[in-house]
């Protein structure tokens, strides 16, 4: 049995730590990870699922719960990737046009709405406004942060990053050009846009 002790640690740190006791399991056996959130416990329960694993969550106290993972075989470790070449292009930190305030809830709903997708986009890129999006302060960190522990890879744009001064603030993904922001919409099997 490999115990995972993730309380006290922030989205994604549960995932990512689950994730590589999966794939160092390498075989049949069980894995006990102890998380301190309900946010965490869906995280890991729906990449564990993922993985092909059964997992069983018993809530030890307001703030303790305790995820036992049984892989009945090698994880698959396909599953463990993303599936189908999309790539999901954000370049505005508002959805649709008419209402700023609304444009803003409806991103946060989309990236929310493609978290949940099976299988997930294989990149998201953010350029122009879209680069407010992977900053501190976004509201939608938590769920960028889950696709980047599930294997998303999450890239922004460095001269949009630069334009509007947020280099350093910087907290999801990777920094990147336009030559590669190109090169991975040429290669997606599909661009998905809000």
């Amino acid at each position: 049995m490999i115990r995972v002790d993730a309380r006290g640690d922030r989205c994604p740190i549960p995932v990512i730590k689950t994730k590589k006791a999966i794939e160092e399991l390498k075989g049949p056996g069980v894995i006990e990870v102890l998380v301190d959130n309900e946010t965490a416990v869906k995280n890991v329960e729906k990449m564990a699922g993922h993985s092909g694993a059964a997992c069983e969550v018993e809530k030890l106290s307001e703030k303790e719960f305790r995820l036992t993972i049984t892989m009945e075989k090698e994880a698959d470790a396909d599953k463990l990737k993303n599936g189908d070449g999309a790539v999901v292009v954000v370049a505005s930190d508002q959805m649709g046009a008419g209402d700023e305030e609304l444009g803003r809830l409806l991103i946060k709903g989309f990236l929310f709405a493609v978290s949940q997708l099976e299988p997930l986009p294989d990149t998201v890129l953010f350029y122009n406004g879209g680069a407010r999006l992977t900053v501190e302060g976004s509201d939608a960190l938590e769920d960028l942060k889950y696709m980047e522990s599930q294997g998303v890879e999450i890239l922004t744009c460095g001269t949009c990053l630069n334009h509007f001064g947020l280099t350093e603030k910087l907290a999801v993904g990777s920094v990147t050009n336009m030559y590669s922001i190109v090169e991975k919409m040429a290669q997606a099997g599909k661009v998905i846009r809000p």
